[in-house]
């Protein structure tokens, strides 16, 4: 059986980065996003004190920019559908000499954005970094589980159990994570945030902030998503886990619609714990919060409002290497 992953709070060696490449999908919002991940960048590499940036440029194009934007970025030239790769590319597990990328399928969340290269890049983005590679023979994101690497694993009904992804039953998707990821106690959350595309991803709702404790949002009054936190903290609670609250960044709406904006997608780097901004109220006091639950780390507040024009955040766009 597979040992699991590493929490991302482990050390890395290294973070693949998805950066915006195609002017047809991303529009006036290319450049703007271009600026926001190159700022994510830096910050996770902290002048060298956090860790090994890999930016990911779909063509030589986009690589040019991203080499002007991130000078200190290693840039890997990789075709792609877009920059999603939390949820595109593999996850390393193990650690030292016994690494190895552990990839799945994908199919544009449910059928929604099916973009030609985002169904192999798991395995080009391994065999760039030289990890052995397998691929599981069932549909999964990485945005859809999050582990504290004790072999417990958080999720959703909502997206692991969609029939536009598998026709699984819990008890069967329950076999699969442990067989393919070594988690043997899945914590099932319900549903994930309105109007996200993903279908419930978990890392815009729940995240392990230490083994067994789990960080998640407080309403404020007329949170459109009040009812899913109210419901994760309970099923939480019931599982025996510990439960802390980060603020909600409420109703945020861009061109007249709700859109997913969670402080939860944030990316725990070896130096910085960076935090999606998006000019809310909670936007500083969400960073403070941050800061005091990870106090070896500097917590950092990035706006990217640009980057959820596309339908998430900085740790839906990076996969850490374990060191």
């Amino acid at each position: 059986m597979n040992a699991p992953p590493l929490p991302e709070w482990a050390p890395h060696d290294a973070v693949w980065i998805g950066f915006p490449s195609d002017g047809e999908l991303w529009l006036d919002d290319l450049v703007p996003a271009q600026g926001e991940v190159a700022a994510f960048a830096a910050a996770v590499h902290a002048n060298g004190a956090g860790e090994d940036v890999r930016l990911v440029a779909a063509d030589e194009a986009a690589a040019a920019t991203a080499r002007a934007l991130a000078p200190f970025a290693s840039v890997i030239v990789e075709p792609f559908g877009d920059i999603w790769l939390r949820d595109t590319g593999p996850i390393v597990l193990g650690s030292g000499k016994d690494r190895r990328a552990q990839g799945f399928g994908f199919n544009g969340w449910g059928g929604k954005y099916e973009l030609a290269g985002d169904e192999d890049i798991n395995g080009r983005l391994a065999a760039s970094a030289g990890l052995p590679f397998a691929k599981a023979d069932w549909i999964l994101e990485g945005g859809a589980i999050d582990g504290d690497g004790s072999g417990c694993v958080l999720t959703t009904e909502q997206c692991l159990l969609n029939p536009n992804r598998n026709r699984l039953t819990r008890e069967e998707v329950d076999q699969r994570l442990l067989r393919d990821l070594g988690f043997d106690h899945v914590v099932w959350l319900g549903e994930g945030l309105t109007n996200d595309h993903t279908d419930g991803h978990i890392d815009n709702l729940a995240r392990f902030i230490a083994p067994g404790r789990v960080a998640i949002p407080a309403p404020d009054s007329g949170d459109p998503n009040a009812a899913v936190y109210r419901d994760a903290a309970l099923r939480l609670r019931l599982a025996g886990l510990d439960v802390v609250n980060i603020p909600s960044a409420g109703q945020v709406e861009r061109d007249g619609a709700i859109v997913p904006a969670s402080y939860m997608n944030f990316y725990i780097g070896n130096a910085a714990v960076v935090v999606p901004q998006y000019g809310a109220a909670n936007d500083r006091n969400a960073v403070d919060v941050v800061q005091a639950l990870f106090p070896g780390r500097v917590a950092i507040g990035l706006r990217a409002d640009h980057i959820l024009t596309g339908g998430g955040s900085f740790h839906c766009i990076s996969q850490q290497v374990p060191r």
